[in-house]
């Protein structure tokens, strides 16, 4: 236990003070009851002043006082408790080969039906942001408990060209550092253009630090423990990152902060037509492109229409987060609804200044009540 006030616990020295006067007092009136030549008289008083009885009243006031003492101090304590993600951010992957029809009818449409599900599941204290990203990361709406916005902006989506998955994780943490003061900002990295087709990048997986998970150490090499932030990022994407900061390089950021990401993998490993509607194209006529071939959707060695699994397990690792991977509609939906499920306990500081001062007045009153009956009977 530690005190955020230490310097007010010497209030504590009244309590044994004032026992010490009690006690004194005791003493002085049975040196006068000495005076009396009744015998019998002196007896029948004192009778029931002899039970230990009538020093309990006393004795709660003290501790009653003494509580109170240790209550002004501020006490804390450090415990392991429930982290609630009281905030969400959903970074949707929309890039291109979200239109990949191995999942009915498309990615990008049975991602969007799974997330509405999983929106529209949320309690009322809960706020959900959601940051898209293709050839860039954008917020798209900030944290909000406004289901009707959400919702609105899910089904306005459209895609893009490119993926990338380490700026969509700074832009989350940014969309948090907005609400809670104890998360910094994401550290200003050179922005990825969206230019040209990209190529999948050789994404390095984030090394663990000794101990793993969160508060094992900093981008900066700090190595300090940090305490976990209670929201959370969910990246769902259905690919490789293409361009800009690397997922390795945006974890590191991301536990640095105490930020936990839940990376979500969808998709099959045989993709095979890209057909996406009009509107998801944004607005522009929709388009079928068949990437079932040998090689198909191959850029820069790996298929970009395949889940880089080992980047995305690395990504959970380093921040203290879990991989999750979904190949169907229902998959993805499962996963959805499991994620609060995996949410995990951190170390905290609990303030006792308000239970101790509860448990003072409960004494307190008690000794005024049994005080007030005894003299009353």
């Amino acid at each position: 236990m530690s005190f955020g006030v230490p310097l007010l616990l010497v209030t504590l020295v009244f309590v044994p003070v004032l026992l010490g006067i009690y006690v004194w007092q005791l003493r002085r009136r049975r040196r006068q009851t000495v005076r009396y030549s009744n015998v019998a008289l002196l007896r029948a008083a004192g009778a029931g002043s002899a039970s230990w009885k009538r020093h309990v009243p006393v004795g709660l006031v003290l501790c009653a006082l003494a509580l109170l003492g240790l209550a002004s101090a501020r006490p804390t304590v450090r415990a392991a408790v429930p982290t609630s993600s009281s905030t969400i951010i959903l970074a949707l992957d929309v890039s291109g080969s979200m239109c990949a029809t191995d999942v009915v009818p498309n990615r990008l449409s049975a991602a969007q039906a799974a997330v509405r599900t999983f929106v529209e599941g949320q309690d009322d204290e809960t706020k959900v942001g959601l940051v898209v990203f293709s050839g860039f990361a954008q917020l798209a709406v900030a944290p909000t408990a406004d289901r009707g916005e959400l919702l609105a902006a899910i089904d306005a989506v459209t895609t893009g060209r490119g993926t990338t998955i380490g700026a969509a994780i700074l832009r989350s943490i940014d969309a948090i550092a907005e609400l809670d003061p104890n998360v910094a900002p994401a550290d200003p990295v050179e922005e990825p253009t969206t230019d040209g087709p990209g190529l999948a990048d050789p994404t390095p997986v984030p090394t663990p630090s000794v101990g793993g998970g969160v508060g094992g150490g900093s981008g900066s090499g700090s190595g300090a423990a940090v305490d976990v932030a209670p929201e959370i990022i969910v990246l769902l994407t259905d690919g490789a990152n293409t361009r800009g900061v690397t997922p390795a390089e945006a974890a590191d950021q991301a536990a640095a902060r105490g930020v936990r990401v839940y990376p979500i993998g969808f998709g099959t490993t045989n993709p095979t037509q890209m057909a996406c509607t009009r509107d998801q194209y944004g607005g522009f006529t929709p388009r079928t492109r068949d990437f079932s071939g040998p090689g198909g959707g191959s850029l820069g060695g790996r298929n970009f229409l395949v889940v880089d699994e080992a980047a995305l397990k690395g990504v959970a690792q380093r921040t203290g987060g879990e991989y999750f991977a979904a190949t169907d509609a229902d998959g993805l939906t499962k996963v959805l609804a499991d994620l609060p499920k995996h949410v995990t306990v951190s170390e905290q500081d609990i303030d006792l200044s308000a239970a101790f001062g509860l448990l003072a007045a409960a004494l307190l009153l008690a000794g005024l009540a049994i005080s007030f009956r005894r003299s009353t009977s």
